[in-house]
């Protein structure tokens, strides 16, 4: 049976979202989740041990140390853990899915890499200059703050959206940049700029038809990403090699189709997640939460990580898909967060 009970009522196992949301918090058996024995347990058990080291709570923290001494993946979920599905009432799941962009660039400027990949200068405090400010002023100029310079600058403003990502060297070699701050400005989307317009009908709009159509007008094109004035400037990633996965918000790499975004307040980082994502190209996977982003709001709102690359930003962007997505919790905390008379 599903028991009702508001956000602020599970023992403090969950964290209270600010509006109070009634949630739907329902404990299930691993028999009642759709492929979960055609899964690759031993994959998502190296997933999850690639963070789980770092939780804090004491029996995620108990059962991290298990899990370096376990020979079956699968015993090991089904024996210590228990699938709980959490819903906020009236509100759908939703899967999306995000990538890491890899750009060519070089380390100086040419006629070719030309477009600056900027470090946070000291003074970008607060509410600081625009988009259009930044690229067209002289307040960047000559301080040393390139990191890089890349070859077209519509990948540039998507690794900005994106947050981080490798930068392909002429040598072959890579190097790794990630969020280092912003200016200060509310992020304006340019997709809805080209709805407005009556460019596009909502139902066309994609970061692919987006970089088309910027390309194909280079000049509009670039007032149209200046009418975004947020601007995200980098740091350069040197904890990891390039040859790995980014890092998520954990501080460890992720892993493609084995870690996703999720939001904190309900599901905690670090937990393995039952998925069942439904649409075009039906997903039945145990992944690893070990990331968040600022649009992934809500107990049945996950972003999957496809890779690095284009071919994953290609399947990241085609991905609005509905489904469901069950945390798997270690079996006292998912029974101590039923209220009392249901947990008797």
């Amino acid at each position: 049976m599903i028991k009702r009970l508001a956000a602020a009522s599970l023992a403090g196992l969950l964290a209270a979202s600010s509006a109070q949301a009634e949630l739907s918090y329902k404990i299930l058996n691993f028999q009642d989740l759709d492929g979960w024995a055609k899964d690759d347990h031993a994959s998502a058990l190296a997933t999850f041990r690639n963070t789980c080291m770092d939780m804090d709570q004491p029996d995620y923290a108990a059962l991290c140390a298990l899990a370096d001494t376990i020979e079956n993946p699968r015993a090991f979920f089904e024996l210590f853990f228990r699938p709980v599905l959490i819903e906020e009432a009236g509100k759908d799941a939703m899967f999306t899915g995000y990538f890491e962009p890899e750009l060519d660039g070089s380390l100086t400027q040419t006629s070719r890499y030309r477009y600056p990949v900027y470090a946070k200068p000291r003074e970008a405090q607060g509410q600081w200059l625009t988009r259009e400010q930044i690229e067209t002023g002289p307040t960047m100029k000559g301080r040393g703050l390139e990191i890089a310079w890349v070859d077209d600058p519509v990948e540039l403003f998507f690794l900005q959206i994106q947050g981080s990502g490798r930068i392909r060297l002429p040598s072959g070699a890579h190097i790794r940049v990630g969020y280092g701050g912003n200016n200060g400005h509310n992020y304006r989307s340019v997709g809805q700029e080209l709805i407005r317009r009556g460019v596009y009908q909502p139902h066309q709009v994609s970061a692919q038809v987006i970089q088309n159509w910027v390309r194909r007008n280079p000049v509009d094109g670039a007032a149209l990403l200046r009418t975004n004035p947020s601007y995200v400037f980098f740091r350069k990633v040197t904890r990891v090699s390039p040859e790995q996965g980014p890092l998520g918000a954990m501080n460890r790499s992720i892993t493609a189709l084995r870690s996703i975004a999720v939001d904190p307040r309900y599901t905690p980082l670090g937990a393995p997640v039952w998925v069942e994502k439904d649409g075009e190209g039906p997903m039945r996977r145990l992944m690893i939460a070990q990331d968040t982003g600022s649009a992934i709001k809500g107990a049945q709102r996950a972003d999957i990580f496809f890779g690095t690359g284009d071919v994953a930003g290609k399947a990241a962007g085609r991905l609005r898909d509905p489904g469901r997505m069950y945390v798997l919790m270690p079996i006292q905390r998912a029974y101590a967060a039923l209220p009392e008379e249901d947990a008797l």
